[in-house]
């Protein structure tokens, strides 16, 4: 059986094809301004990768913001729906997850049989979310994935006076014209991300076993800090990449589908 789920972000389009229950293609590429588009575009270059044509996927769950707008999907489910379907399926201990995506972070807890018991979004600010990485990074001069690394490199961290994204690019520009090291600035960034994702965490009573899913998972510094502030250690996906999450969430819940659990 091969089914396929897609995730049409704001800031990235995530495609995954599984065959019985293993991951076969998959694909992740910056989205446009057309979801619909995106949508074609990373299923494209996942159905290649698991050398397969469109035709050959029994089912399809499509998600993310631009869900409604995939035209080949057969279903739409909502994000949280398969964030948390793809972070049991990842890491099967998971309890609760957290999710940083383009537009919005979610934290979502479940219950001892895996399913959704409380989530909060936040999705009315960018802090909080990718889009603040991208823009402090760019401010930086350096790449997303370079920011994570600072926080290692730093031996005082700055502190950020606001996490809301424009007040922060004010205090960015202001260490960065004093002198201060690029890797200071550069954890303090990271522990203010941590630290807006930390308030809906806790406001969600997290519980081991904390698993972070989106891209932000791979900001090294982002989850140390975030281990601090909410007391419970963050598993790290290995299993695949955890960006993946919400398109991996919504092939399962086809397979679930075609298999009569859903």
């Amino acid at each position: 059986m091969i089914t396929a789920g897609c995730d049409v972000g704001s800031l990235t389009s995530k495609a995954v094809i599984i065959r019985d229950g293993r991951i076969i293609g998959s694909a992740i590429i910056r989205s446009s301004s057309r979801p619909e588009i995106s949508a074609q575009k990373v299923m494209d270059e996942a159905l290649e990768k698991a050398k397969i044509s469109q035709s050959g996927v029994e089912y399809c769950v499509g998600t993310g913001y631009g869900r409604d707008n995939i035209p080949f999907v057969d279903q739409a489910r909502s994000e949280i729906a398969c964030h948390a379907r793809g972070a049991v399926w990842l890491a099967p201990a998971t309890k609760t997850i957290i999710d940083i995506g383009g537009q919005d972070c979610k934290a979502i807890r479940l219950d001892k049989n895996g399913r959704v018991e409380k989530f909060l979004t936040n999705d009315k600010c960018a802090a909080g979310t990718g889009r603040f990485l991208e823009v402090m990074a760019k401010l930086l001069g350096v790449s997303v994935d370079d920011l994570g690394k600072m926080s290692k490199k730093s031996r005082e961290p700055v502190t950020l006076a606001s996490t809301c994204t424009v007040w922060a690019q004010a205090d960015v520009i202001q260490y960065i014209n004093s002198g201060i090291p690029v890797e200071d600035v550069g954890a303090g960034v990271n522990n203010a991300m941590a630290g807006r994702v930390a308030t809906l965490a806790n406001a969600v009573h997290a519980q081991r076993e904390v698993a972070m899913t989106g891209g932000v998972a791979k900001n090294a510094g982002v989850v140390r800090s975030l281990e601090k502030l909410i007391g419970h250690k963050v598993t790290i996906i290995r299993k695949a990449d955890p960006q993946l999450a919400g398109a991996i969430g919504a092939a399962v819940l086809a397979s679930d589908v075609k298999e009569g659990r859903a």
